[in-house]
């Protein structure tokens, strides 16, 4: 069985760059390169990983390719290019001549919630399908209703929603947030990560059957077609160690089949980011 983490970051820390990552998150305020990852998926039993971006520069994404370049275990890169300048064809164009450069992320959680739906965002974000580029849509839950006409917009795009797009897990189901979600599952065109869960949770408490009812609605609107096992190591740290954190997706998947199972830990993410793997 293929297992690919389909989520994770890398960072040299810098306190003023990363100021997001305050003193309550001392945990993860130093360095975390490939040579710290290599041996927790080896550990894992993980096949390799999928670098996403975590700073809004193109310094980021080539940080990221470099580092993606020297380890072969880094099987593709979801970097950060500016949707909003006039020059995103271009730029995008370059990047995709690199065929470890796999799509883009924007941190729109971090935005006015109407964000995805700016004329100039939106202009970006129509080049990506010309280059075979991926678009994460990372919002909060309070985002979606933004992000459903998005992917309405872009019916030949393919996106993927990161984190279950931020409930609030240890407050239990909210409608809303299932609704929506039911609403961006229509959409074949979408895929969801089921990534960042633990650090959802109240003072980074929690238990495996707090996650339950938020799967149960995941995979009763994206199927088993369209979910993809992501660590978001090192943040989830705060919460878990990787395995602590892998185990409650494994564990939820325990009574799948095995040909499920492997689509779910890796097949998805191989196909949706068009990963060229050698094992």
């Amino acid at each position: 069985m293929m297992k690919i983490d389909a989520h994770q970051h890398f960072w040299q820390f810098d306190p003023i760059r990363d100021a997001w990552i305050d003193d309550t998150m001392s945990v993860i305020q130093r360095d975390f390169l490939p040579e710290d990852l290599g041996p927790i998926l080896f550990e894992n039993r993980m096949d390799g990983c999928v670098a996403v971006q975590a700073d809004q520069s193109e310094t980021e994404t080539k940080f990221l390719l470099d580092l993606a370049a020297k380890n072969n275990f880094i099987h593709g890169v979801v970097g950060w290019v500016d949707l909003r300048s006039e020059d995103v064809e271009e730029r995008l164009a370059h990047y995709a001549q690199n065929d470890l450069f796999k799509g883009v992320r924007h941190i729109a959680q971090g935005e006015a919630d109407d964000f995805l739906l700016r004329e100039d965002v939106q202009r970006g974000i129509g080049f990506l399908s010309k280059y075979d580029l991926t678009y994460d849509i990372l919002v909060f839950a309070r985002q979606l209703p933004a992000a459903i006409e998005l992917v309405k917009a872009f019916p030949d795009q393919k996106f993927v929603l990161d984190h279950l797009a931020k409930p609030q897990f240890s407050k239990g189901l909210d409608k809303e947030w299932q609704s929506n979600i039911a609403a961006l599952g229509k959409y074949p065109n979408v895929f969801c990560k089921l990534s960042g869960m633990v650090t959802e949770t109240d003072d980074f408490k929690w238990k495996k059957s707090d996650f339950i009812p938020f799967l149960e609605v995941i995979f009763s609107s994206f199927g088993k077609e369209r979910v993809m096992y992501g660590s978001d190591w090192p943040v989830c740290l705060l919460a878990a160690d990787y395995g602590a954190q892998l185990n409650i997706l494994q564990a939820y998947i325990s009574d799948f089949s095995r040909v499920e199972q492997s689509k779910i830990m890796g097949g998805n993410a191989v196909s949706f980011y068009d990963l060229k793997i050698n094992l």
